[in-house]
């Protein structure tokens, strides 16, 4: 299989396994071809990468209801298009219901062997953990707002919620420092699939470059090496991407948040 083959695959695997397959402990519910989360924070919606041949009015309408259902509890919604959706006008639609996007991340997907084989141990004085109690929990919650700038308090509800609901489903770690957490990160699994998420992610900008990050990515794909689970997926930053793709992530689309906020 030539290389752009295999991205092709594992670009079939991610549409077909992951983009209309609910995460576990997260209240879901399907709105035609779409599928409908409440993270707490925000609501969040996904579908198959043609809309279920939906086109014209049909998706304005789509969007306008999902936009209504969230207006209405007074949240936010994030609608995620990939590089590769259609129908073409889909985020001009977005804009015209009145959708902002927000910085574009690359979609990449590596080897839990390889991952996990890449040995990676945190620095002096760093330990990492997986952690279940709801205080470590907020701690993550915190640790994300102070990284972005923005108020992620809610993170900690959602992360709590998932712990709760479906504890062999998800894997929270943090990296800390003399008491402090100077980094998060966690992983989820999607039963029935091939892959495990990587999410949150995040370092303190001082603790930045010292192999923090690369140490809880080896330490998530140890545990998903664990479970038998065959890709990482991941929404990169620009920050995290270089990262991954020296450790051979491989991009097969990119991903970028439209997302419609009360006013």
């Amino acid at each position: 299989m030539t290389e752009t083959q295999e991205t092709r695959s594992l670009l079939d695997a991610y549409d077909a396994q992951l983009r209309s397959v609910p995460p576990p402990g997260v209240a879901y519910e399907y709105d035609g071809p779409l599928l409908r989360l409440d993270l707490g924070f925000r609501g969040f919606v996904s579908g198959p990468r043609d809309l279920g041949g939906l086109r014209g009015r049909e998706v304005d309408e789509l969007i306008a209801r999902q936009r209504d259902f969230f207006a209405a509890r007074g949240q936010a919604v994030e609608w995620k298009v990939r590089g590769h959706d259609s129908p073409a006008d889909l985020t001009d639609r977005l804009r015209a219901a009145g959708f902002e996007p927000e910085a574009r991340e690359t979609v990449l997907i590596g080897s839990v062997a390889r991952s996990a084989a890449e040995a990676a141990a945190a620095p002096d004085g760093v330990t990492v953990r997986q952690v279940t109690a709801d205080a470590d929990l907020r701690r993550v919650a915190a640790l994300e707002t102070a990284v972005w700038g923005l108020d992620l308090s809610s993170i900690a509800d959602d992360l709590i919620g998932r712990v709760a609901r479906a504890p062999e489903e998800i894997a929270v770690l943090v990296a800390e420092a003399g008491g402090e957490v100077v980094c998060a990160a966690w992983l989820t699994f999607r039963p029935g699939s091939e892959f495990a998420s990587l999410a949150g992610g995040s370092t303190l900008p001082e603790w930045r470059g010292r192999g923090i990050y690369r140490a809880l990515l080896a330490a998530r794909a140890g545990i998903a090496a664990a479970r038998g689970v065959r890709h990482l997926h991941v929404d990169a930053s620009d920050d995290s991407e270089p990262i991954l793709r020296r450790l051979g992530f491989r991009a097969v689309t990119t991903t970028t948040p439209y997302v419609w906020s009360p006013r």
